[in-house]
């Protein structure tokens, strides 16, 4: 008797109902939003942190020739004399630049720093 309730039980189970997995617009929205957070809070650290200066152990201490100022000397003459090489132009510029300078007007007597790139041999 145990073998015919046996059959009898495999003959009146229902077949296993396969049931599909749909996803709604809802629920699309859910899953792609919790799938870019941790993407979005890399992100986030890296831009913060990108724009930390590091700590070195190089000096920052910069030495510069300087030269003083002859009565009615320019910089165009002291570009011509201390840079032969080089643009004047270039030279101004970046004596002005340098120096925190309001325009190229010097006064005799005034130390001006020159850069070292016109120093240097050029």
């Amino acid at each position: 008797m145990s073998t015919i309730a046996i059959a009898d039980i495999q003959r009146t189970s229902a077949p296993a109902v396969r049931t599909r997995l749909r996803l709604t617009r809802r629920g699309r929205f859910v899953i792609t939003t919790l799938a870019a957070i941790p993407l979005l809070i890399v992100v986030a650290l890296a831009v913060l942190n990108g724009g930390q200066a590091s700590a070195g152990n190089t000096s920052g201490t910069t030495h510069f020739d300087t030269v003083t100022i002859q009565p009615g000397e320019t910089l165009w003459q002291l570009a011509e004399e201390t840079a032969p090489n080089a643009d004047p132009r270039d030279f101004v510029q970046d004596v002005v630049s340098l120096n925190a300078l309001n325009s190229s007007a010097l006064q005799a007597g005034e130390q001006i720093a020159i850069p070292t790139k016109y120093t240097n041999g050029q």
